[in-house]
């Protein structure tokens, strides 16, 4: 049934006559009468019948007009609830995440959105390669992607790019390399050295191609290991050397020392579907990693 047409016949049921309720809705005595026809015949049972030169409600009138005060009382209620989600964040929101870019941000977020008690932040680590980001935002509200400085930007005509933060890469050796004692690390000086690397297609791995063109050689990727924590570790007890992001990874077990003259970097970046970010409860949690982010690197 329409929801307009209950309306009109609720006001008839308070205010008596269509001349009333034309007035009080500013409408015309026709317009009122019409909808209401419309409403009899949509339910195939008399509303109304002719009380001298007017209309007055039949029992079946009556009868529908009391259930649609329970109706129309329910719709209020609802556009109420929905008025609240668009001034007030609140809901579930998706969020996925590379796995180091969680183990940098995710307790921090998590720690910020307890300010937001209404809203509810479900994360999920996602082992992502850049060409795959875009199509992630289809189950995701935001999704925190990585691409090297060498990588063109994500694509999409249907998604949203918000930066969060620039990661430089350095070089991670086991104590008592011979390199340790640098202050930067010349590309040169890591021929022949063994390589701890990503998955071919992650960020990090491009890094390395773009050291073979400045060197002219190839560096020997002894092993391809996603996880940074397992690298680290690996790094630490002499297995090979590797590029480690600088604020995510912190052991006293490491040497880490920047390129030189090599752009070396990870672009650190929240992707959405087009006006996701309109959603209060999206757009508090964007800017909550904004803040996050702004922490981590001091801004």
């Amino acid at each position: 049934m329409d929801v307009r047409r209950l309306r009109l016949l609720r006001e008839l049921a308070d205010r008596g006559t269509v001349t009333a309720v034309a007035k009080a809705l500013s409408y015309t005595p026709s317009a009122v009468s019409q909808q209401i026809r419309a409403l009899q015949a949509q339910v195939g049972v008399p509303l109304t019948e002719p009380a001298g030169r007017g209309l007055r409600l039949t029992d079946a009138g009556r009868a529908l007009a009391a259930r649609a005060d329970e109706v129309l009382a329910a719709l209020d209620r609802a556009e109420a609830e929905l008025d609240s989600y668009r001034s007030t964040p609140r809901g579930v929101v998706r969020l996925a995440i590379f796995p180091s870019g969680a183990l940098l941000l995710l307790p921090g977020l998590l720690r910020r959105m307890a300010a937001h008690p209404k809203v509810r932040l479900e994360c999920r680590d996602v082992d992502m390669t850049p060409p795959e980001v875009p199509a992630l935002t289809a189950d995701f509200d935001l999704v925190v992607a990585h691409r090297d400085d060498q990588a063109p930007p994500f694509e999409g005509a249907r998604v949203e790019i918000a930066p969060l933060l620039r990661e430089p890469l350095d070089v991670a050796l086991p104590l008592g390399h011979a390199l340790a004692d640098r202050a930067r690390i010349e590309p040169a000086e890591l021929v022949g050295e063994p390589w701890l690397s990503v998955d071919v297609g992650f960020p990090v791995d491009d890094v390395l191609r773009s050291l073979a063109v400045r060197t002219g050689v190839r560096p020997v990727v002894v092993q391809r290991i996603n996880d940074f924590q397992v690298t680290k570790a690996l790094v630490a007890d002499g297995h090979g050397v590797a590029l480690l992001p600088r604020y995510t990874v912190d052991s006293p077990r490491l040497v880490m020392r920047p390129l030189a003259g090599v752009r070396a970097g990870r672009n650190i970046e929240v992707v959405s579907r087009k006006g996701a970010t309109e959603r209060p409860a999206v757009r508090v949690v964007l800017d909550t990693l904004l803040a996050e982010a702004a922490t981590v690197t001091g801004a």
